[in-house]
């Protein structure tokens, strides 16, 4: 990465401090496209759209780095399935020195409807264990952002955790696919204008979306 800051700018990649972005997930083909690993998912979007290639494996991540506009930005998909995300997760923080403000975390949520996200400064884990994993391996510190995935809730008497794992059937594929686009304009917009401006803008357009699809079967 200092050989790239060195190529664009020391001075300017440093004026404009980088960022971390953590998809939550578990390894293997087998939790590919299922609902937990959406937090993966957004990272692969994201990458593919702004050109930066995962290709390195560090602090037990899938990860990639590069630059948005002059922002430099980390991505990473912790490798230690998701009940220990932040094995991977803290030691990546304080491998580039990085304070918890400059953290994003991307994680499922059953709490909103699939294909709603919420952007948010920081927040508890609400029994997320990826989520509770990354606070304890930040000592307990909360304050890092989180990009919300709706997922919706398990129909019936459906165990959660079968749900978690299950993959997405057409319907609500469809509407992650969509969801993910809107997450990239979203850390696009905060990477240029600050995440305060981005939580305000972009939790105001989900509000309407969330409104329309809460009660909409998938």
């Amino acid at each position: 990465m200092f050989n790239k800051l060195t190529k664009r700018g020391f001075c300017t990649a440093i004026s404009s401090r980088p960022w971390l972005f953590v998809g939550l997930g578990n390894p293997g083909e087998k939790f590919r496209g299922t609902r937990h690993n959406v937090g993966f998912q957004m990272i692969d979007v994201f990458a593919e759209s702004v050109g930066i290639p995962m290709n390195r494996v560090h602090c037990k991540a899938v990860f990639g780095e590069g630059f948005v506009g002059d922002i430099p930005v980390f991505l990473a998909k912790p490798q230690t399935y998701m009940n220990l995300s932040g094995e991977s997760a803290g030691p990546l923080a304080a491998h580039y020195k990085l304070p918890l403000n400059r953290v994003l975390v991307f994680h499922d949520d059953m709490n909103l409807p699939c294909g709603v996200l919420r952007l948010q400064h920081n927040g508890g884990h609400d029994y997320h264990n990826g989520l509770k994993s990354v606070i304890y391996h930040f000592r307990g510190n909360r304050e890092f952002a989180r990009l919300r995935i709706g997922i919706g809730r398990p129909p019936g008497q459906m165990d959660p955790k079968a749900f978690l794992l299950q993959k997405f059937n057409n319907t609500a594929q469809e509407r992650i696919d969509t969801a993910l686009q809107e997450g990239v304009g979203a850390l696009k917009r905060l990477l240029s204008h600050g995440l305060s401006e981005s939580v305000r803008h972009f939790n105001h357009e989900q509000k309407y979306k969330h409104i329309r699809l809460q009660t909409m079967p998938v």
